[in-house]
């Protein structure tokens, strides 16, 4: 029996419409922002479909009141999300591979970021062309791909008159007004901290953020309860048993350059558990890898041998609306297209193996995406463990090539960095087709709203990644190295741009100083890694510290300042320099390596808990409570499917929280850039007593806690657990 949509194939309903894509656009932008700004600081983000068709639903459905015009069809709706959906996908790509640039020692330049998530995006794109029919339509019944089909559901009620976004709206400006309130005008503190005085090192602090509850609530309390535990071990095991041994050391302990009994708690986490942290991530992202080998290879020769027996297809002319595709054509010209652009632009340093390396690799993981995702869904698919595979390899055959050294390793990244949004892409575009096919959408048009919803959410992308990091480099003064610098090696000359305005104001020009990692002989001993202003003389005037893995917490005057601390980048970076320069502190990296190994042994999934040994226990804290929130709501109500789960007022309210916090600390990040915003509004400086009272910030988030509690069980906003 063949399958019916819900819109019949001979129907003639309103789909690709320029307001659908524009709507599409506007919120693809929107939700990739903020999905970038979530991966910079914990390393994920999660599912925009849904939160943007219940959305476009809602949205038109109002405009259709208020105007007196056509409701939106459901193919208009479905549009609008399919558009939308593509910002999120390239977000996760470009922030868990381009800071490594900066981990490196390089800049994080506008047109390299931009160039590699539009071109990921389109080889994304293009490769589900040719695979559409073979997973989406034969193995109908075979392949779930639950968000998709949550997503149709969505879209259907809504056909129907049954659904509102009023919970994704609350969610969204609750989230704004509270980072509005917390950040902007310092209402509040923004990490919540208490050091142990009996118990040197250990410290318990929190992020009271409403996006990282609200991913904590979404990701489920088995994952934030591991997370936290990564947390847990570096704050309270870690940190302090590095004092406890090294604090008679009369020398400084590779690779720092001070001696540990002089370092605060952040300069030894940032010294020695930011790289056990590192070797945790690397192994813990293997491991998943070579448990989702097997996986991964019948996904590809599934999706490869049902891609053959259909390619023997209709002539176009006779095919249903429901069955068009873009022409294999597009497929083959956009691919020779992107071999090109890939050999011709000069900031990939890419040649022409490294080009079909790409295509190859971009090809193969696509497959890879498309099946896991219809088989676990977007949010178990591995694409980290993809990317990891594809750095190996990469590396691996620069090696065997004998393309070693520093040179090669911007080849490898960009290699890496198009591969993981093309599966990103391909995992996310599989669920759009998957929805289309459901409620009854043209292929082909899905397709042509997937490539505008790419290149202009890969804009938006590539500009609000620099300037979060714009907005929070420092450039300090403080504690740095005596070693004379010889400048005649040095060509490129920059002069300080702080983004505050009472920051350092230097209009000299210097020359850059890049070290990728530090040594422990030649001209730049002593000298930690990083970038620094040299002046004429030779000597080091600046620490240019990037607000995108960065080291400093706050200004020379004292100013905090907010970093992201982009763990899954740091993985990218730590492979590269391990295979092609071999320049690792590898001691605590292998420490890092079999922490992973023993959490596996006990039967617990490594890579979680490697991410929360790598960033700080606040950024992980909140998470566990949002996760703990989640437990709470599903003890009160009955368990949900996977599909009403996704659609839960919890999770839609969770949702809103993340988009909400995010855009507003990516607006408070744009105004910092215009210099004294943060004195015009600083309510801190009124009430000092609530703005560094840690039981204050504490009472604030348990309050937003407690409010999507209510919303989960259904007690407020007149909705009720589905």
């Amino acid at each position: 029996m063949s399958f019916k949509p819900f819109v019949a194939a001979k129907a003639a309903v309103a789909e690709l419409t320029p307001v659908s894509l524009i709507s599409g656009v506007l919120l693809g932008i929107l939700f990739g922002a903020s999905s970038l700004y979530l991966a910079l600081k914990v390393g994920m983000t999660v599912s925009a479909s849904i939160p943007i068709a219940v959305l476009s639903v809602t949205l038109f459905r109002a405009f259709s009141k208020a105007f007196g015009v056509r409701r939106a069809t459901i193919l208009e709706n479905n549009m609008v999300q399919t558009t939308g959906s593509a910002g999120e996908s390239i977000a996760f790509g470009v922030a868990v591979t381009m800071p490594a640039l900066l981990l490196m020692g390089y800049e994080m330049e506008l047109s390299r970021t931009m160039v590699i998530a539009v071109l990921g995006g389109f080889l994304g794109v293009l490769m589900m062309i040719p695979l559409r029919r073979a997973l989406i339509v034969k193995e109908h019944g075979q392949l779930s791909y639950p968000e998709g089909t949550a997503c149709a559901e969505v879209l259907i009620v809504g056909e129907q008159g049954g659904t509102s976004a009023i919970t994704v709206f609350t969610g969204f400006f609750v989230g704004l007004f509270y980072k509005f309130l917390n950040v902007g005008t310092h209402l509040w503190k923004d990490i919540s901290e208490k050091s142990i005085s009996w118990y040197r090192g250990a410290t318990l602090e929190a992020e009271v953020s409403p996006e990282l509850l609200g991913v904590g609530y979404i990701i489920g309390p088995k994952i934030a309860s591991i997370m936290v535990g990564g947390g847990v071990l570096s704050s309270l095991v870690l940190i302090p048993m590095i004092y406890l041994f090294g604090d008679g050391l009369v020398n400084p302990l590779f690779p720092a350059t001070k001696l540990i009994s002089e370092m605060s708690t952040h300069e030894v986490w940032r010294n020695y558990v930011l790289y056990i942290g590192a070797g945790a991530v690397a192994t813990g992202g293997i491991i998943s890898l070579f448990q989702s080998l097997p996986t991964i290879v019948r996904g590809a020769v599934g999706g490869l041998s049902a891609m053959r027996g259909s390619t023997k297809v209709q002539n176009p002319e006779e095919m249903p609306r429901t069955d068009k595709d873009l022409p294999m054509s597009v497929v083959v010209v956009g691919s020779l297209v992107l071999v090109l652009v890939l050999m011709m632009w000069p900031g990939l340093n890419l040649n022409p193996i490294a080009a079909i390396l790409i295509v190859l690799f971009g090809f193969l993981f696509v497959t890879v995406s498309a099946r896991l995702t219809g088989q676990i869904g977007s949010s178990s698919n591995p694409i980290s463990g993809m990317t990891v595979a594809t750095l190996l390899l990469t590396c691996l055959i620069f090696v065997l090539l004998g393309w070693v050294g520093e040179d090669y390793r911007v080849a490898a990244l960009s290699i890496a960095a198009i591969v993981c949004v093309a599966a990103s892409v391909g995992g996310t575009t599989s669920q759009d087709l998957k929805t289309g096919y459901l409620v009854g959408a043209s292929p082909w048009k899905q397709q042509i709203g997937l490539i505008i919803g790419t290149l202009t959410s890969a804009l938006v992308i590539g500009l609000t990644l620099n300037v979060l990091n714009s907005a929070s480099t420092i450039y300090s003064q403080k504690n740095l190295p005596e070693t004379v610098v010889d400048v005649s090696t040095l060509a490129q000359k920059e002069s300080p741009r702080e983004s505050q305005a009472d920051a350092v104001s230097d209009n000299n020009s210097y020359f850059v100083l890049r070290v990728g990692k530090p040594a422990t002989e030649g001209p730049l001993a002593g000298i930690p890694a990083g970038k620094y202003l040299v002046d004429d003389t030779g000597k080091i005037r600046y620490l240019v510290d990037p607000g995108i893995n960065g080291v400093l917490r706050q200004r020379d005057d004292g100013t905090p300042v907010a970093k992201y601390d982009a763990p899954k980048a740091s993985l990218m970076a730590l492979i590269i320099d391990g295979i092609l320069t071999q320049k690792l502190p590898w001691g605590l990296v292998l420490l890092g390596a079999f922490i992973s190994v023993v959490l596996e042994l006990c039967g617990i999934s490594a890579l979680p808990f490697a991410v929360g040994v790598y960033l700080p226990l606040s950024a992980s804290a909140p998470i566990f409570v949002g996760g703990l929130v989640r437990w709470l709501v599903e003890r009160v109500r009955k368990p949900l499917s996977q599909s009403e789960g996704e659609t839960s007022s919890g999770v839609l309210l969770s949702s809103g929280l993340i988009a909400g916090g995010a855009i507003a600390g990516i607006a408070l990040a744009i105004l910092a850039l215009q210099g004294g915003f943060s004195e015009t509004i600083h309510l801190g400086s009124i009430l000092p007593g609530l703005s560094q009272s840690d039981g204050f910030a504490l009472t604030a988030f348990l309050g937003l806690a407690t409010f999507v509690f209510f919303v989960g069980t259904g007690k407020l906003l007149g909705t009720k657990a589905r």
